[in-house]
């Protein structure tokens, strides 16, 4: 009994830091927390306890587990959510200002910076943007900003 126990300790264990490496959503880390607290069991009524001191055991550590885990899956749906900050995929939907005529390519202020930029192509029946103009990044595609003319309400935000 005590290589059967030490056996589903460890294969729990393995299990948890495999779902810390893995995705696989929570199945290897309910199989790992399962297979600890079965383990924790048979050594408590390996040792020569009662049914009830090993299941008192076992409640407390599964309810933890179970907690964890889902603060663990809440913090991660929330940063998947959120928006880029930093990179390429940040530059996009930001305002920033012409420096030279978009004619076809230009120069675009954006967070202190000269981007290099050229027009997106659902902007490009009307007159390039001119110098002071705002406009939006569409898309980046190396150092080369994609823009669009700015709607009003997007430069009061």
């Amino acid at each position: 009994m005590s290589v059967l126990t030490l056996c589903l300790l460890i294969l729990g264990l393995v299990l948890l830091v495999v779902e810390a490496h893995v995705p696989t959503y929570g199945a290897l880390g309910a199989a790992g927390l399962a297979a600890v607290v079965a383990g924790l069991v048979l050594l408590v009524l390996g040792s020569g306890a009662s049914l009830l001191v090993a299941l008192a055991l076992a409640v407390p550590v599964t309810a933890a587990g179970a907690l964890f885990g889902a603060v663990t899956v809440r913090k991660v749906r929330a940063a998947t959510r959120r928006r880029a900050r930093c990179g390429a995929e940040g530059l996009v939907g930001r305002v920033g200002v012409v420096r030279r005529s978009l004619d076809p390519t230009g120069q675009v202020a954006l967070d202190g910076a000269l981007w290099r930029a050229r027009r997106s192509w659902a902007d490009e029946d009307g007159p390039p943007p001119g110098e002071g103009d705002p406009v939006v990044v569409d898309h980046v595609q190396g150092l080369t900003l994609t823009v669009r003319r700015a709607d009003p309400w997007e430069v009061d935000r």
